[in-house]
C-alpha cells in the first residue's frame, strides 16, 4: 500500500516539474520582464525570505530564527480563520441539512430560502460583512463560513434524500422507530455525501479567507499578496500563491485520507 501511495506521489509530481522547467527556461532565456514573472529560483529565494526573515538572524538558535519567520505567522492567521469558520459553518449546515432531507415538510419551507441565497457569492457580502462586523477576524470568519455552509448543506440533504426506499421499507418492517430509522439508517447513507461536502466546504473556505484578508484584515496570506502587490514584489506575490496551493494541498489530502478511513464500511473502500 505504501509503495501504491509513493508511486502515486511520484505521478503526480511530473506534472509541476514539467512546469516549473519551462518556466525557469523561459526566464533563464529572457523572453519575460522578471518583474512581471520571476523565475521560479527566484520565487524560492523569496520564500526562504519570507519564511526566514533578515531581522530574525539576531535571534540566535535555529529554531527561533524560523519561528520567526513572517510567512509562519501568516499562514498560521489564514489557517486560524479557515478552522473557524469552516466550523461555524458546517455547525450550522449539518442539522439543517439533516432536517431538509428527513423532512419533506422542512424541505418545502426552507429550500426557496436556500435557493435564493446560494448563488449569492460570499464575496458579494463583503460590504455587509464589513458594516456589520468591522474589520478584523469577524467579517473574514463570516464570509468563510458562508463559503462553507452551503457545499456542506446542500450535500448533506442530497445524502439523505437518494436513500434507497428499500432501506426505509426493510427498516419499517422490522419495526425500526422514527429515531432508529432517522440515526441507524438515514444518517449512514449519508455520511459519504456529507464527507464529499466538508471536503468542497474546506476548499471553498481557503479560497474566500485570501479574499477576505484582502480586504478586512492586516495580516494572513491574502493580506501579504496584496503588501507584496502595492509594492511590484512580484516574487513574494508567487511565493504566497505557492504556500496558498501547499496548504491548500496538504489540507486536502489530509480530508481524503479521514474520509477513506472513516468510509472502510463504504463499497470499493472495504480493502
Amino acid at each position: 500500500m505504501a509503495n501504491i501511495e509513493w508511486r502515486e506521489i511520484g505521478v503526480g509530481m511530473v506534472a509541476p516539474a514539467l512546469v516549473v522547467a519551462c518556466w525557469q527556461a523561459v526566464a533563464m532565456l529572457g523572453w519575460v520582464n522578471p518583474q512581471v514573472l520571476p523565475a521560479p529560483l527566484a520565487v524560492v529565494e523569496k520564500w526562504f525570505g519570507y519564511l526566514l526573515p533578515t531581522q530574525a538572524y539576531a535571534g540566535g538558535g535555529w529554531l527561533a530564527w524560523a519561528l520567526s519567520g513572517e510567512l509562519i505567522h501568516d499562514a498560521l492567521g489564514s489557517l486560524y480563520r479557515v478552522g473557524l469558520g469552516f466550523a461555524i459553518g458546517a455547525g450550522l449546515a449539518l442539522p439543517l441539512g439533516l432536517a431538509m432531507g428527513a423532512s419533506p415538510r422542512a424541505y418545502a419551507w426552507m429550500n426557496p430560502l436556500v435557493q435564493l441565497l446560494r448563488p449569492i457569492p460570499p464575496i458579494a457580502y463583503i460590504p455587509l460583512s464589513i458594516l456589520w462586523f468591522g474589520l478584523g477576524d469577524p467579517p473574514a470568519v463570516f464570509l468563510i463560513a458562508l463559503g462553507a455552509f452551503f457545499p456542506v448543506l446542500m450535500n448533506t440533504i442530497a445524502g439523505v434524500r437518494q436513500l434507497d426506499g428499500i432501506y426505509i421499507r426493510a427498516a419499517r418492517n422490522l419495526g425500526a422507530s422514527g429515531r432508529v430509522m432517522f440515526l441507524r439508517v438515514m444518517l449512514p447513507a449519508a455520511v459519504p455525501y456529507i464527507l464529499s461536502g466538508a471536503r468542497i466546504g474546506i476548499g471553498t473556505a481557503f479560497i474566500v479567507v485570501i479574499v477576505s484578508e484582502m480586504i478586512a484584515v492586516n495580516n494572513g496570506l491574502g493580506f501579504r499578496i496584496l503588501e507584496a502587490r502595492e509594492y511590484f514584489w512580484s516574487d513574494k506575490i508567487i511565493a504566497g500563491m505557492a504556500t496558498i496551493g501547499m496548504l491548500g494541498l496538504a489540507i486536502d489530502a489530509g480530508v481524503n485520507r479521514l474520509n477513506n478511513h472513516l468510509l472502510r464500511w463504504h463499497r470499493g473502500l472495504e480493502h
